[in-house]
């Protein structure tokens, strides 16, 4: 090889070798390390040519984050990953593990977890000691599927004074969760399918944000937590129906709130206030625990709890379509006279149908929000993908009675809504795609 050219080369590879040495995520997994089982290769043979690679590889990396690796070298790997200037760790333990692998807390200690702004654990257990002061620079915390219990998180708590984002999801082990008041950097808290928990305590000043799914829980606010933001589901409760009889006196200083719910009766009467709401989304699904006779005129109950309310967002998805339908039967359509919603603005109804209580509904609205300034009704399922052109996309596909029904559901609104629209509310119709939901 001429001079010019080996001289290129070798700074082509010294180059690309840096770049591999700094390189941020390394995810090692037997086809990335193309090891691929033969007749002369047996599972013992792969195993260990699999160590000796990501031993080669983790004793030459400058630093790794994120791995994905067998279990009889894990720790030894961590104590090689895991040093003085890390700032992010992504760990997925092998799902296939009859018993959970344990996260090694030793190893953050002595300075070497003080780096890290964001721990993100998969399928393991996470047992932080008592005096536990490791992860002082720690903003971002993501637990999935991780046994820990809500003390072991409170030595956890006792020194990440900078931690301003928790994701707890699938945590079983989790009874009570207590956010102190010192952790004032924490902004945001999702738990999510934490069927064991009972009590979720909340005394840190700015957490805004709160999204909790699962089943009912205590729900404690200190005097100085303002939760702004909620969003939630109580899975096989009634969501809404908590939501307007619980939070009210239990989160005051909500502003916006969103409800998802499986299983959902009429929405009571109730004298409490939502004092500061001021946008509400409700999702409906519509499975088979869905009352098909439920009362949407009922959700006025929340409108009246919220004298601040400025944007009401209704989406609906039923899969199968039962209700007692507006045609043949409008001529008793039922009014609540006395209710003035001032200060509601913006009002969306997805999947809007021929439900008779959905139509009292809208006209209810219609009558009685002074201020409204748009009106947006989609008659097709909430969940259902549009179609573009410019990308050549279908609609998603839905059952034929479905598309009858929103081709029924835009005969109901040009009948008995269209009219009663003011000139000055913008009206935005979404109908059928003409493409993909077009009625042969």
């Amino acid at each position: 090889m001429p001079l010019r050219d080996a001289a290129q080369s070798a700074c082509v590879s010294h180059a690309f070798l840096r770049s591999w040495r700094c390189h941020p995520n390394l995810n090692f997994t037997e086809e990335t390390l193309r090891l691929k089982q033969s007749a002369r290769r047996k599972n013992g043979a792969i195993a260990r040519c699999f160590t000796m690679r990501v031993d080669n590889i983790m004793k030459n990396h400058s630093g790794i984050d994120s791995c994905k690796v067998d279990t009889h070298r894990f720790n030894h790997w961590l104590q090689i990953a895991i040093a003085p200037g890390i700032e992010e760790v992504t760990i997925s333990f092998p799902e296939h593990c009859k018993t959970k692998c344990s996260f090694p807390c030793a190893l953050l200690f002595g300075g070497c977890g003080n780096s890290i702004g964001h721990l993100h654990l998969t399928d393991c257990a996470f047992r932080p000691p008592v005096g536990f002061d490791c992860l002082r620079s720690l903003a971002k915390l993501h637990l999935y599927e991780v046994c820990t219990t809500g003390d072991e998180l409170g030595n956890l708590f006792s020194n990440c004074f900078t931690l301003e984002q928790v994701q707890l999801i699938s945590c079983s082990e989790l009874i009570s969760l207590k956010i102190p008041f010192w952790l004032e950097q924490l902004s945001f808290l999702h738990v999510s399918a934490c069927y064991m928990l009972q009590v979720i305590e909340i005394n840190a000043p700015k957490v805004h944000t709160l999204k909790f799914y699962g089943n009912p829980v205590h729900l404690k606010l200190g005097e100085s937590a303002k939760v702004k933001n909620l969003e939630f589901n109580l899975s096989k409760n009634s969501s809404v129906s908590y939501a307007i009889t619980k939070l009210p006196s239990t989160v005051p200083t909500l502003e916006s709130l969103g409800v998802s719910s499986y299983s959902e009766i009429n929405t009571p009467m109730v004298t409490d206030k939502f004092l500061n709401l001021k946008c509400l989304r409700i999702y409906l699904c519509g499975y088979e625990a869905f009352s098909p006779a439920y009362d949407y005129l009922s959700l006025v109950s929340f409108l009246d709890a919220s004298p601040a309310f400025e944007t009401f967002i209704l989406s609906v998805n039923q899969k199968d379509v039962k209700h007692g339908s507006v045609f043949g039967n409008a001529s008793h359509m039922r009014q609540i006279l006395g209710h003035k919603h001032d200060r509601l603005r913006k009002v969306q109804i997805n999947g809007f149908c021929t439900a008779k209580s959905m139509v009292e509904l809208t006209c209810h609205i219609l009558e009685n929000a002074t201020s409204l300034e748009s009106l947006t009704v989609d008659t097709r399922r909430a969940d259902v993908r549009r179609c573009s052109i410019q990308r050549r996309s279908k609609c998603r596909p839905i059952p034929t009675d479905m598309i009858l029904e929103a081709h029924k559901a835009l005969t109901a609104f040009n009948r008995y809504i269209l009219e009663r629209v003011p000139p000055a509310v913008k009206l935005n119709v979404w109908e059928p795609c003409s493409q993909c939901h077009a009625m042969l």
